[in-house]
C-alpha cells in the first residue's frame, strides 16, 4: 500500500494510542489524515507538530453528535477507528453505561464510512472480547487465540461486549456490503503519553510522588502481556495493508508478567523505597490475560519487537522527565476510576 496517496481518518487521534499511529503513518510518508476528537481524554498537545505542519486536519467534535460521523468520512481511502469511551480498569468496572455508548459510536461510524465508500475500516478493538471463564486460574498457562472469542460469548463488562459487537458488525458488513474491514485486539497497552488510569502509568506515578505504602490492586499475582505501543500501532497498520475480511487479530506479547513482578522493577529502577500494600478488594478484572500473536504472525507477519522491561525502562524515563511531582500528586487518585 502507498501510504502516500492514502487520505486516512483517525478517530480519537489526540489520545495515547492514536497518536502513535499517527506518528507511524506520517513516517510512511501519509500527507493527508483527518483527525475527529472531543478531547475528553485526549490531548490536542500529542499531534499538535502534525497539526502545525498541515498534514493533520483536527476537529473537535463529538462522533455521536448528529452528523458529525458521515462529515468525517466523507473523502476518506482508510478509517482507523479508535475513539472509545474508556478508561482503565476502574473506570470499566464502575461506569458500565458510559461504556455502553460505544455500541452506537461505533455503528455510527462504520453505517457512514460505508455509504461514504470508505476503501478499508480498521477497528481497535480488545482482549476484553475474550470470555472471562477463561482467565481465571493464574495456574495455567493459557494463550488467548482468536478463535476461542465464540459460543458462550463471556465479554469482559459492557465495555468488552461493545468491542465484540462491532467485530461482529464488521464482519457482518464485509460479508454483505464488501466493506473491507480489520479489528485488532489489544492487550494492555503502555508506553509515552499513557495515562494513569492504566496500569503501567499508574504504577510509574505512584513511584513518582514516592507513594509509601504502595498500593497494589488485587493480590499482585495477576499475569498480564503488556504490550509497548510502538508494537501495537506498527500491528495496526500491517493489518490496514493485509486484512480485508472483517478477521480480528490479536496484537499482543506472549511474556507472561505478573503484577507484582512489574511492581518490583518499577521501584527498583526509580530507586523508591516503600512499603507494598496489596488491596485485594479494588477491581483487578481477568486474572489470566496473555494474547497468542500466532495469526498476526502468519497474517501480518508481524511481532512484537519490545521486550517489557526495555518498554518500561522507556516509559518511565518519559514519565519522570515529562511530569510535576505536585501536579501529579493532585490528580492521580482522581484518574485511577476516571478517564
Amino acid at each position: 500500500m502507498d501510504w502516500k496517496q492514502q487520505s486516512v481518518l483517525v478517530t480519537g487521534g489526540a489520545s495515547f494510542i492514536s497518536s502513535h499511529l499517527i506518528d507511524l503513518l506520517v513516517a510512511k510518508g501519509t500527507r493527508r489524515i483527518r483527525v475527529v476528537d472531543d478531547l475528553s481524554s485526549g490531548r490536542l498537545a500529542n499531534i499538535q507538530g502534525h497539526v502545525d505542519s498541515g498534514v493533520v486536519e483536527f476537529h473537535r467534535e463529538d462522533l455521536l453528535a448528529p452528523g458529525v460521523a458521515q462529515r468525517m468520512v466523507t473523502g476518506i481511502d482508510i478509517v482507523f477507528h479508535l475513539a472509545a469511551i474508556h478508561g482503565g480498569r476502574g473506570f470499566v468496572d464502575l461506569h458500565q453505561a458510559a461504556c455502553a455508548q460505544n455500541l452506537a459510536l461505533d455503528g455510527l461510524l462504520i453505517k457512514a464510512a460505508h455509504e461514504a465508500g470508505a476503501g478499508k475500516f480498521v477497528f481497535a478493538s480488545s482482549g476484553c472480547v475474550y470470555p472471562n471463564h477463561l482467565q481465571g486460574d493464574v495456574n495455567q498457562e493459557v494463550y488467548l487465540t482468536e478463535e476461542m472469542v465464540g459460543p458462550p460469548y463471556d465479554a469482559d463488562n459492557m465495555y468488552g461486549w461493545a468491542k465484540l459487537m462491532t467485530e461482529m458488525t464488521l464482519r457482518a458488513y464485509a460479508r454483505d456490503f464488501g466493506l473491507k474491514a480489520a479489528s485488532c485486539r489489544f492487550f494492555t497497552v503502555y508506553g509515552e503519553r499513557g495515562v494513569e488510569n492504566h496500569a503501567v502509568i499508574a504504577m510509574i506515578a505512584r513511584a513518582f510522588v514516592r507513594q509509601d505504602p504502595f498500593e497494589v490492586w488485587g493480590d499482585g499475582t495477576q499475569i498480564r502481556n503488556w504490550t509497548y505501543v510502538g508494537d501495537i500501532v506498527s500491528g495496526m497498520v500491517r493489518a490496514a495493508e493485509t486484512i480485508d475480511d472483517g478477521t480480528a487479530v490479536n496484537l499482543g506479547t506472549e511474556e507472561r508478567t505478573r503484577v507484582i513482578e512489574a511492581v518490583r522493577e518499577v521501584l527498583r529502577y526509580t530507586g523508591h523505597e516503600a512499603e507494598i500494600r496489596l488491596l485485594p478488594h479494588m477491581p483487578t478484572g481477568p486474572l489470566n490475560r496473555v494474547a497468542s500473536n500466532r495469526l498476526a504472525r502468519e497474517l501480518l507477519g508481524w511481532e512484537p519487537q519490545v521486550k517489557f522491561m526495555d518498554g518500561l525502562h522507556r516509559t518511565i524515563d518519559w514519565y519522570f522527565s515529562s511530569r510535576e511531582r505536585e501536579t501529579v500528586s493532585g490528580y492521580l487518585a482522581g484518574m485511577l476510576t476516571e478517564r
